[in-house]
């Protein structure tokens, strides 16, 4: 009898102790993801008012685009993929299992949203995270001004004349044990693009 106790108890403690060496792998990921470094990658998928951008700016679009723009269409969706590089410069996996963000441009808040989206990152390596945004730029030139959303759309579109100011708030979420857990501050990303100067 205490011989079965105390195999009992062994194999008690050794479960505890996988259980809690297990959990802190999984605290440590989510560490190393905070301490992740972030950078701008690329635009894909993009489209305005349902034309597709993802290949450039051909001769048939641009006069499309620049009257789109101009006019007072009461709606003008784009929709676009935010390709950012993910570098772990870590000595362990960085896991993610989801994350908040806040997009803003320009000084304006163009949008918020989530993704659910597991990311696994071997130390030293790096990856791309894709955020799918889509917006109403009509509704956004009703809360700020015409001109500077049009700048905006200008420069995802390759026809901008200035840069615009990128910034990016991501709020990780995280597995520990069973239990969804958010990061509680936002990791801030910034970045420039367009123009040409």
């Amino acid at each position: 009898m205490k011989k079965k106790f105390l195999t009992l108890l062994s194999v008690l403690t050794l479960t505890a102790l996988i259980g809690c060496n297990s959990i802190q792998q999984e605290i440590r990921s989510a560490y190393n993801f905070i301490n992740c470094e972030y950078s701008y990658k690329s635009v894909s998928e993009l489209t305005v008012s349902g034309i597709n951008l993802s290949n450039g700016l051909s001769v048939t679009s641009i006069p499309k685009i620049t009257s789109i723009l101009s006019g007072t269409a009461t709606s003008i969706p784009v929709n676009f993929t935010l390709n950012l590089n993910v570098k772990n410069p870590n000595e362990s996996a960085a896991l993610l299992h989801g994350l908040q963000y806040i997009l803003s441009i320009d000084d304006v808040q163009f949008t918020t949203g989530s993704i659910s989206q597991t990311l696994n990152i071997a130390s030293g390596q790096t990856q791309t995270l894709p955020l799918t945004i889509g917006v109403d730029l009509a509704a956004l030139m009703k809360n700020s001004s015409k001109d500077a959303i049009t700048d905006i759309a200008k420069n995802f579109i390759g026809m901008g004349s200035k840069k615009s100011t990128v910034s990016l708030q991501l709020k990780p979420t995280f597995m520990i044990g069973n239990v969804p857990v958010s990061s509680p501050v936002y990791i801030p990303v910034s970045f420039s693009f367009g123009g040409n100067r």
